[in-house]
């Protein structure tokens, strides 16, 4: 069995409420490791409520519609999917608090063939309670177990390509030992993140951090190598993930400039020589 495409691209969107608090914005900020430096006041406003503001990376979580993928209706081998690569654009100053509407739609199936697996494009528009468009959330999932499923076609999205020079600037993230103990607070429980058995089941040695945790991390070190952690700056962030981070791991992140207001970048574990995040793509407004 596998996916209906025509079923799937013709479905309304998913609409998710959301009513934002303000702890909510402060734990996002904590389970992507903000504050962990507590002589750094540069990450104040976003774990502090005088003043408060919310991470750029923060709609993820919002309005979030869970691992809708899993529900019987849509037909996928939850099982053998992979999050493949992850965009958020901003399009108005996001809020700290209040009434939030997200509405998800699947977007694109592009079926690579039988025994290579599709790709299902996504995305979640984030409104307010006065119905503006606050970002978009884009997804791309590797459906490892439904190839050949047909459809109407198209090509993959091209990643954005790496500058094949030294980059212009890096910092290192340090996350904690329990960081996805904090992260899954904003709404992913998946037991991957916390029990070892569960871990040792998916033939990992030990409970991995969070796709979207890492990416979060990755997003505080833009925000400060490019915009001078003023979160309003920030406008866009993409990326594709290659290989899981463990809880305690030190990221680091590395930004090339490719012109005004843009850049690319690449997180990894210098410590296990493993690069977590790839063909990363950055929109932001220069000083």
């Amino acid at each position: 069995m596998t996916i209906d495409p025509a079923y799937l691209l013709g479905l309304p969107p998913r609409i998710t409420h959301h009513n934002l608090t303000r702890r909510d914005t402060i734990l996002y900020a904590l389970g992507v490791g903000a504050g962990h430096d507590p002589d750094d006041r540069s990450e104040l406003p976003f774990v502090y409520e005088d003043g408060l503001q919310a991470l750029p990376t923060m709609p993820v979580v919002l309005a979030y519609p869970g691992f809708w993928q899993k529900e019987p209706s849509y037909g996928i081998d939850w099982k053998r999917l992979l999050h493949g690569e992850q965009s958020v654009t901003l399009h108005a100053p996001l809020p700290v608090e209040g009434e939030l509407r997200g509405e998800t739609t699947i977007d694109m199936i592009v079926d690579k063939g039988a025994d290579k697996g599709a790709l299902l494009y996504a995305s979640r528009r984030i409104y307010d309670n006065a119905n503006l468009l606050l970002a978009t959330v884009r997804q791309v999932s590797f459906l490892r177990g439904d190839g050949g499923c047909g459809g109407p076609g198209g090509q993959p999205i091209p990643p954005h390509p790496i500058p094949e020079r030294p980059c212009d600037a890096t910092a290192t993230m340090q996350t904690r030992p329990e960081q996805a103990l904090l992260y899954r607070l904003s709404g992913d429980y998946n037991p991957l993140h916390l029990d070892p058995a569960v871990a040792a089941e998916a033939g990992l040695p030990r409970p991995i951090l969070h796709g979207l945790c890492t990416f979060g991390v990755a997003g505080r070190a833009v925000l400060k190598l490019l915009c001078g952690n003023d979160s309003s700056r920030l406008k866009r962030l993409d990326c594709r993930f290659t290989a899981p981070t463990f809880p305690g791991d030190a990221i680091r992140v590395s930004v090339w400039r490719e012109g005004p207001g843009r850049a690319a970048f690449q997180a990894d574990v210098p410590g296990r020589n493993v690069l977590a995040l790839n063909n990363g793509y950055v929109e932001f407004e220069e000083n």
